[in-house]
């Protein structure tokens, strides 16, 4: 498989973060956390990876071009790129699609980015093991996330490949497995809270 028409582009070397998820629907906490991944990681640039819908959720998501205009209205950003490469690929879960991709983007040193929380539940993922061996794991604290994330199954089992606080900018660069948690003071917004408010509409059944 090779990269096609539209996807984003890329050089061998460069540094890109992958932020992944539903995106249902994409606010200002997301945002946050991508500018902050692209200083303390020191990142080239971040893709977001709007998935077709999430493996672990029993009901769908707003239809991808609505979440896609809604992302993009959220995420100005020069160095920010808003995709829907999972859906191109026909994979959902992590794993596969992180795989698809270092095969696609031969030389590119991705980071795999991700909330505390994420990091709290990583373990129940397809093949998570797999995700911290294919490339390195940026992790970034949000309200009320930082000890479930530290003390998580995935964070025990890897322990030993934790990056010190001093060197995550060079994340990208690091041999695998290696992730790094950086606490930020991250904006409170939710996906579920919009949903919940009105302000987005309901997943589908």
């Amino acid at each position: 498989m090779g990269w096609g028409p539209g996807w984003p582009m890329a050089r061998p070397g460069m540094a890109v973060g992958l932020l992944g998820g539903s995106f249902d629907p994409a606010h200002a906490g997301h945002a946050h956390l991508s500018r902050a991944a692209l200083a303390r990681f020191g990142l080239d640039a971040v893709w977001w990876l709007v998935s077709p819908g999430n493996p672990l959720k029993s009901s769908g998501p707003a239809p991808m071009a609505q979440r896609m205009e809604r992302a993009r209205a959220v995420m100005d950003h020069p160095r920010v790129v808003i995709t829907d490469l999972e859906a191109h690929m026909g994979v959902r879960h992590t794993a596969r699609t992180l795989r698809a991709l270092v095969a696609c983007y031969p030389g590119v040193r991705f980071v795999w980015l991700m909330g505390a929380d994420n990091m709290a539940t990583l373990h129940r993922w397809e093949d998570w093991q797999e995700i911290l061996h294919t490339m390195p794991v940026g992790v970034v604290a949000r309200p009320g996330d930082r000890l479930a994330a530290l003390t998580s199954p995935a964070a025990r089992a890897f322990h030993a490949a934790r990056v010190g606080s001093d060197t995550t900018r060079g994340l990208a660069h690091r041999p695998t497995p290696a992730w790094a948690f950086v606490n930020l003071p991250l904006r409170p917004e939710s996906s579920t809270a919009l949903r919940e408010s009105g302000a987005w509409p309901q997943n589908d059944p």
